[in-house]
C-alpha cells in the first residue's frame, strides 16, 4: 500500500505538469482555433534558460531559483509571441486550415536544433531549490519539490482564470474566444489577443519546464514526449475545459506511473493512449468538452 500511494503521488505531480501544458493548448485554441505543436519545446527552452540563469551551465549569474522564475515567464512569453508572429499569423491571414500546423512543427524542430547547439545534446542536472530528503505522508515518501510542482501548476492555472475573469484584458480574451468576429466588431484587436494567448501559452509551458526540471534531467529532447502527452491530455479532457485538463492530466500521470511499476516501463504509455482512442470514439469533444454546433 505504501508503494501504491507513493506511485499515486508521483503520478499526481507528473499529471499536473501535463495539465499545465494542456492548459496552454486550450489558451490558443480558444482564441484562434489553432494549436502550438511546439508546446513541448517551449517547456524545454524554459527549463534550459532557467538552468543557465541559476548558473549550472555557461557560467550564469547564479540567480536564486525563485527569482529566476519571473525571467523564465518573460522568456517563454516572448518565445510564444514569436511563434504566433512567424508561424501562425500568416496562416490565419490567408485562412489556411493546416498551414499553422506545419509552421509550428517546423519551428519546434528549429528550437530543438538551436537548443542542441547552445546547451549540447547531453542531459543536464537542474539544481533543486529544496532539500531532496523526502517526508512521509500516509507511509509514502514524497519529495518537497513534488509538492511545489502540484501547487505551482494549480496556482498558474488559477491565476490565468482570475486574470481572464477580473481584468479588462482578460475579458477581451474571453470575448475573442466566444466569438472572434463579434469581438472585432466591438473594437477588440483580435490579432493582439491571439498573440497574447500564444505568449501566455508558452509562458505556462516554460513555467512547467522549471517546475519539472529539478525532478528529472534537463535537455533538448525533454519536451517532445511531454508536449505530445499533454496534447493527448487536452483531447481527453476537452480543448474547451480547464477542469478537463486537470482531470485528464491526473488520469494520464497516475496511469503511467502505476503501469510502469506493476506491468512494465515499456508499456506505461499504452493505457493512456487506449483511453485517448476510447474518448475519441465515444466523445470526440473530450470528457468535459462541449460539442460545437455550426449553422449552415
Amino acid at each position: 500500500m505504501d508503494i501504491f500511494l507513493q506511485l499515486v503521488f508521483s503520478g499526481i505531480a507528473l499529471g499536473m505538469i501535463y495539465a499545465v501544458i494542456a492548459f496552454g493548448y486550450q489558451l490558443t485554441f480558444a482564441t484562434s482555433g489553432t494549436l502550438n505543436f511546439g508546446q513541448g519545446e517551449a517547456l524545454m527552452l524554459g527549463a534550459l534558460a532557467g538552468l543557465s540563469m541559476v548558473g549550472n551551465v555557461h557560467g550564469g549569474p547564479y540567480l536564486n531559483y525563485w527569482l529566476m522564475i519571473p525571467l523564465v515567464l518573460i522568456f517563454g512569453a516572448l518565445q510564444g509571441a514569436f511563434v504566433e508572429w512567424i508561424g501562425v499569423r500568416p496562416a490565419i491571414k490567408i485562412k489556411s486550415e493546416f498551414g499553422w500546423i506545419m509552421s509550428t512543427i517546423a519551428l519546434a524542430i528549429i528550437f530543438k536544433n538551436v537548443a542542441e547547439n547552445i546547451w549540447g545534446k547531453d542531459d543536464l542536472t537542474f539544481p533543486s531549490p529544496l532539500s531532496a530528503a523526502p517526508f512521509q505522508v500516509l507511509g509514502a515518501n514524497i519529495q518537497p519539490m513534488q509538492i511545489v510542482v502540484v501547487l505551482g501548476a494549480i496556482g498558474m492555472m488559477v491565476a490565468v482564470e482570475i486574470f481572464n475573469r477580473k481584468s479588462i484584458y482578460g475579458k477581451a480574451v474571453v470575448a475573442t474566444s466566444n466569438d472572434r468576429d463579434a469581438a472585432g466588431l466591438m473594437g477588440i484587436n483580435t490579432n493582439q489577443v491571439i498573440t497574447f494567448s500564444y505568449a501566455l501559452s508558452s509562458a505556462t509551458a516554460a513555467f512547467a519546464g522549471v517546475l519539472v526540471a529539478p525532478l528529472t534531467l534537463t535537455g533538448a529532447t525533454m519536451g517532445s514526449a511531454l508536449g505530445l502527452k499533454a496534447f493527448a491530455v487536452a483531447i481527453i479532457g476537452g480543448l474547451t475545459s480547464g477542469v478537463g485538463a486537470v482531470v485528464g492530466g491526473l488520469i494520464l500521470g497516475v496511469t503511467e506511473t502505476l503501469t510502469g511499476f506493476y506491468i512494465s516501463t515499456g508499456y506505461k504509455e499504452v493505457p493512456g493512449l487506449i483511453l485517448l482512442l476510447l474518448v475519441l470514439a465515444v466523445k470526440p469533444a473530450g470528457l468535459f468538452g462541449k460539442t460545437a454546433i455550426k449553422k449552415v
